[in-house]
This record gives structure tokens, sequence and C-alpha cells, in this order.
């Protein structure tokens, strides 16, 4: 059995810890793998498509990529596994509860304020919500840009924590994040209990996913698969490596909520049809 290379980006320091460990687990268990680290999806994403990787730990946007990559390339890519927490999910656009914002179109005029440019659920998934909602992003509000982590796809919540921060300062009328990050920045304190309400909700989507690219034999994907969904949160060593991880088990991969971002990234050109990275200003 050939070995399996799964790809990474090392958002935090974690990240070296969690696949060390299921590299550990997946080896005893007989299966041959390892696994490289990058520094941002960009490359991850065009190395899985070009068979450096076989597998790859993506984001939601680097694997809508991913599949704009492997369809021009006329290769194959699916998924293999997510997170049972990756599944319809919201994110939420907030104001003061002191606010006069009762309406979305009450927003026309004013300044928003969004996490990282290549966030989905900071900024790239709200401001299409908004857009949807009848307000353009840039024409109909001002937008506040909140650029950490570029390149981590929104993994690095630094950008949505300053969305936060600008929203409490005044210096914004709301401010755009995942709603369990919205109860965070609740606990952290930055959004202390009662200083904010909910003006509205995206519809809901699907976040992180295991993708399996053209270099990687189905049967090592399958058996892949079938360890990790193996994994017991009741086992003691599987759910310190869960728990970092932010889940209590794996499900099955799945295409279905990815409509709303696709149709996000077209709106705002963010990657062209065949996957080359056209939003303007972004650099990883």
């Amino acid at each position: 059995m050939s070995e399996l290379v799964l790809g990474a980006v090392a958002y935090d320091p974690k990240v070296v810890t969690i696949w060390s460990g299921f590299r550990s687990w997946l080896r005893r268990q007989g299966l041959p793998f390892d696994f490289v680290l990058y520094a941002h999806y960009e490359r991850q994403a065009e190395d899985l498509v070009r068979g450096r990787v076989d597998a790859a730990w993506h984001s939601p946007l680097a694997w809508l990529r991913t599949r704009r990559l492997a369809r021009a390339a006329g290769t194959q890519v699916w998924p293999l596994v997510m997170r049972d927490t990756d599944r319809d999910l919201t994110s939420v656009v907030v104001v003061r509860t002191d606010a006069p914002f009762t309406t979305v179109a009450d927003l026309k005029d004013e300044t928003v304020a969004v996490g990282a440019v290549d966030s989905p659920q900071g900024t790239l998934l709200p401001l299409h919500h908004l857009r949807g909602q009848g307000l353009v992003p840039g024409v109909d509000f001002r937008i506040m840009r909140h650029d950490t982590g570029v390149g981590l796809h929104g993994d690095h919540i630094g950008g949505e924590r300053d969305a936060a921060r600008a929203l409490m300062a005044g210096d914004v009328a709301a401010a755009c994040m995942i709603d369990a990050n919205h109860l965070a920045f609740g606990l952290e304190g930055i959004l202390p209990p009662g200083s904010t309400r909910l003006l509205t909700r995206t519809a809901p989507f699907d976040h992180c996913v295991l993708a399996a690219g053209p270099s990687l034999e189905p049967e090592l994907g399958e058996r892949l698969a079938a360890l990790l969904q193996s994994m017991s949160y009741a086992d003691p060593e599987v759910r310190h490596l869960l728990d970092l991880e932010g889940l209590t088990r794996w499900v099955p991969g799945r295409e279905s909520g990815f409509g709303d971002l696709s149709a996000a990234v077209d709106a705002t050109g963010f990657y062209d049809p065949v996957g080359r990275v056209t939003a303007y200003g972004y650099r990883p």
C-alpha cells in the first residue's frame, strides 16, 4: 500500500499537534499516512490538483477553487469527509443594542466591518447576503475590511475579532462574523453580554472539507474516510485530537452546502471560472 500524503494549512501552532496526532493514530491502524504543511490555501489547492499531495484539509473557499482547477484540468477531485461541526453554519450581521438600525435597509450609506478579504464566513458570505437583501457592498454602504491572516481563508479569526472591536468602538454601524464567533467574542468580553443584537443572518452553509485529489488511489481514500469516521469521542486519546480540531465525529463529505459561497465568488470575481485568483488586491 502506497503512502497517503495530506496537505494542511498551518493557520495556528496547534495544527502540528493535531495532524501529528492523527498521523500516529492512522499509522497504528495500518494506514501509511503523512502530512505536509502549507502557509496558505492557494498553493495547497494547486498542489492537490497537480498531484503533489493526495488529499488536503481544505477551507470552503479552497474547496471551491479546487473544483474549478480540477474541472479546467480535466481531472477528478472529490470530498472525503468533513466534521460534524462543518454542516449548516450561519454568519450574522450584528449591530450595537443601542443603535437605531432595525432592518438591513437601515445600513444604507453606513459602514459595515468585515473580516479578511478571503474569509468566507466573515466577509464573502455576509456581504453576499446583504447584496441579496438589496444593498450592494461598496455602493450602498462602505466596507471596513480587517485583513488579518490573509491566505488562511478566515481560519485565523483575528479579522472577525477586529471587526467586532470596531463595532464596539463605534467606528462602524454593523459587523459581520460567523455565529459561533459572535458567541465566542461575548465570552472573551469583546462583545459584552447584551451589547449587541442580530440584524440579519445568512442562509446555512457548509465549511471545511477533507478533499481527495487525482493522485489518491480510491481504495486508499475509502480507507482513510472509514478510519476517520470510526474515531470514537469516547476514546480519551482520540477525544483530545477531536477537541483540538473542533468536532465530535467525522461525517461523509458533501457538496450541497457551498452554493451561496460559489455565487459570492462569482459576484465578486474572487476566482475566475477556471480557478485563477482574480480578486483585486488579494496576495496570500
